[in-house]
């Protein structure tokens, strides 16, 4: 699961979350992942986990019924809740998407922007079936996360056993955080979530991609 280290780097850098979208190289590729995650979940009542800040939160909220956000630590949710999105549609509550509460509620699909990399290849097949236990079987996901770009994605620090890869991140206070990130090509993807899903669909941008299935 989510380590620790990585908990505290992201409570600590929340402030910050938000600059990764600043980087002009992605700015055309971030656009048409906006439009098609607005797209993918139009309609649809909405679990978000990992949400950070809300940006995401923002997009889908444009086109959904209903968004419930979520996200580990409360820095980041205090950052959702200043975007003052409309109350009727979005709701941010404090949760650990590997602890889900019995009655997180009932939705039509459910939305991991940029949190699916930092889960270690050996622990996502436990995390869907934790999911499942939690929303169903036949669940829509949706998965956005980042691929590797060389010059614009930070630094592989090193590879683990598993095939797991860790990038070293400073956070504003000069504390250094090893985080578990990794950029899955397409067949990885496939075969890692095909005991666990199915109608496994990818769009590949140069710097995004975007995966839609249903669970098992």
């Amino acid at each position: 699961m989510i380590t620790e280290q990585s908990a505290q780097f992201y409570a600590k850098s929340a402030s910050n979350h938000d600059r990764i979208y600043d980087r002009p190289e992605r700015k055309d590729d971030l656009a048409a992942m906006r439009g098609h995650v607005a797209e993918t979940l139009r309609g649809h009542t909405v679990l978000e986990l990992a949400c950070g800040t809300g940006y995401w939160t923002a997009v889908i909220a444009g086109t959904a019924d209903k968004v419930v956000a979520t996200d580990i630590n409360p820095e980041m949710i205090a950052l959702g809740k200043l975007r003052a999105l409309p109350g009727d549609k979005v709701e941010f509550k404090v949760a650990d998407a590997w602890n889900l509460p019995d009655d997180i509620g009932g939705y039509t699909a459910v939305f991991i922007g940029f949190w699916w990399s930092h889960v270690k290849r050996e622990e996502q097949e436990r995390f869907l079936a934790h999911l499942r236990a939690k929303v169903g079987d036949d669940m829509f996901i949706v998965l956005l996360d980042d691929a590797y770009v060389e010059g614009s994605s930070e630094t592989v620090a090193r590879t683990d056993m598993e095939g797991n890869t860790y990038q070293i991140r400073i956070a504003p206070d000069g504390e250094r955080y090893e985080i578990p990130k990794t950029y899955p090509s397409d067949s990885a993807l496939r075969k890692k979530l095909a005991s666990s899903v199915r109608e496994i669909k990818i769009v590949r941008l140069e710097y995004f991609w975007l995966l839609t299935c249903r669970l098992k």
